[in-house]
């Protein structure tokens, strides 16, 4: 059983599930598995990802708007 200190090295599938972000994320972790892990093959699956993630709006922000 964990430590409820402690919390795991990746984001809740909750958080991820309703992020703006999440379909760019699922496409990364499709073509990582369509490339058996070759991460150099998903580089620009895991850029726009990563721009998606910059240009998100926090969600408690998301709701004054």
């Amino acid at each position: 059983m964990a430590s409820k200190d402690s919390t795991p090295p990746y984001p809740s599938a909750a958080r991820i599930a309703d992020s703006q972000c999440f379909p760019q994320y699922t496409a990364s972790l499709k073509c990582l598995e369509k490339f058996n892990s070759d991460k150099s093959k998903c580089q620009e699956h895991f850029d726009v990802y990563k721009e998606c993630k910059k240009k998100e709006v926090p969600s408690e922000n998301r709701e004054e708007n």
